[in-house]
């Protein structure tokens, strides 16, 4: 044991070996991720109530606490895929091979930059993203991390999947919205559908109004199930640099179900057949892998760090080549065979990507509570400043049934977009669709583009500077 460190216990944790000036880091990183998705609920989640706000839908008062609790839902219910895939960019592997000095400033270089820039757009009132904002955290911080130790760096293949359908999302956004408006305007033709409200009593008959309510829930569900991932993602980030032996591996599945699913996978292969040299090497190098995992299975310790390191390479490695048999066009498998593999790979997977119930439960809490705090300034913005117009109730409803559909859709394929970008570039859509460009206000789009534009480049920047300012201190 480091001769700074001893046994600590800590609540759902459990013992620790953490003290001194590390614990209090460990401490100070979890109330930064809290604050970053208290400030992701407030930042974001507007979005979410700006629409029934201006469209006179629901009072600020019933909406609010409504949106905070579809977010906590969505957090809940939403799985960890979003997070898990976060969690790719970052060297997690070459990380957990070093002291923990070096994941806390990994850890405190991504939060401190995520949690400025969150800040400084909502003080100005722009709709920036989070979403790019804890990327481009995460790439500093991994670029800082290779520069002193080397090692694999960002996942840049992760990078690019991710910063595509940041890309393409409010494109997106944008298009559908337009078309949809469109399609409201010239086929459906209900005038009741474009009245601006007027007034606090002037509010939406009941279907329209409870068109509004709906698309609100499903935004506000599906925020939760992708935008608060990151924070899940985030507070596994931690758990997973401070004590590594307990999170790195899901010790809640037992060895008998690992041992189960390994045998299984062991007499698919004993039965697939290749007459291709290098096809039968992959075989054979599964085979390989799995034999080794068995061994190492009896030595797993939620205590030993080393150890349970060496069993999640093991554990990635029968993964890997599970892929390469599965994908493999040379190799036969019956159907049944592949249905086998595909169990295997969820099982295998469920070992490294997981989040226990406490940790979804805290980021649930977390983005549900800031949503009912600070959420006057986005809504103003999205309510009243992208276009030259007051919202409309079909403009509300257009944008947020395509918000709706592509966070959800995002969600269900592992890849987080932004709810700002997404929401604000249908609200765009929707009023180009009533009135042309001229109904937009450039002034609002060029701050949001701005934003948009700056978000990944200051947020690698300033998560740079602050992984090199901490380390310093190591």
């Amino acid at each position: 044991m480091h001769p700074l460190l001893s046994a600590t216990t800590l609540p759902l944790i459990g013992e620790v070996d953490l003290s001194g000036s590390i614990l209090l880091v460990f401490f100070i990183c979890l109330l930064a991720v809290v604050c970053f998705e208290f400030v992701n609920g407030f930042h974001d989640t507007a979005n979410a109530v700006a629409t029934v706000i201006y469209t006179k839908a629901l009072k600020p008062v019933y909406a609010i606490p409504w949106s905070g609790f579809f977010n906590f839902l969505g957090v809940f219910l939403g799985g960890v895929a979003v997070a898990m895939g976060i969690l790719k960019l970052l060297p997690l592997d070459d990380m957990m091979a070093l002291p923990v000095g070096v994941g806390a400033c990994m850890v405190l270089a991504v939060l401190l930059a995520a949690i400025v820039w969150n800040l400084g757009t909502w003080y100005l009132g722009i709709p920036c993203s989070s979403s790019h904002t804890m990327i481009g955290a995460m790439i500093g911080a991994s670029i800082g991390f290779t520069w002193y130790y080397h090692g694999s760096g960002v996942n840049w293949s992760k990078a690019g999947d991710i910063g595509l359908s940041l890309i393409i999302s409010p494109l997106i956004g944008f298009g559908v919205a337009y078309l949809l408006l469109k399609f409201l305007k010239n086929v459906v033709k209900a005038d009741a559908l474009f009245h601006i409200p007027k007034g606090e009593d002037d509010r939406p008959p009941i279907l329209i109004r409870l068109l509004l309510i709906t698309t609100c829930t499903l935004v506000s569900f599906f925020h939760g199930s992708n935008d608060g991932q990151k924070g899940v993602g985030l507070l596994m980030l931690i758990l997973i640099a401070f004590v590594p032996a307990k999170f790195a591996v899901n010790h809640g599945v037992s060895n008998d179900k690992i041992l189960l699913s390994l045998n299984k996978t062991e007499q698919v292969i004993s039965k697939a057949t290749s007459t291709d040299p290098a096809t039968q090497g992959t075989l054979l190098k599964l085979d390989s892998s799995i034999e080794k995992t068995k061994t190492l299975l009896t030595s797993t310790n939620p205590k030993d760090t080393a150890k349970t390191y060496k069993f999640r390479k093991q554990i990635k490695s029968v993964l890997k080549g599970i892929g390469a048999v599965s994908e493999s066009k040379k190799i036969t498998l019956s159907a049944g065979d592949k249905a086998t593999l595909a169990a295997a790979t969820a099982d295998f997977t469920n070992l490294t990507d997981f989040a226990p119930v406490w940790v979804i439960l805290i980021i649930s809490c977390s983005l549900g509570l800031g949503t009912m705090i600070g959420w006057k300034r986005i809504v103003v913005t999205i309510g009243e400043k992208i276009g030259n117009e007051h919202l409309n109730y079909a403009q509300g409803a257009t944008a947020e049934i395509v918000a709706a559909a592509t966070i959800g859709l995002s969600t269900w394929a592992g890849l987080p977009v932004s709810t700002t970008h997404v929401l604000s570039s249908g609200i765009a859509g929707s009023m180009a669709a009533s009135g042309g460009t001229n109904n937009l206000n450039n002034g609002t789009l060029k701050s949001i583009a701005m934003a948009w534009i700056l978000t990944l480049p200051v947020a690698i920047i300033l998560s740079l500077l602050f992984f090199m300012f901490f380390h310093l201190f190591i």
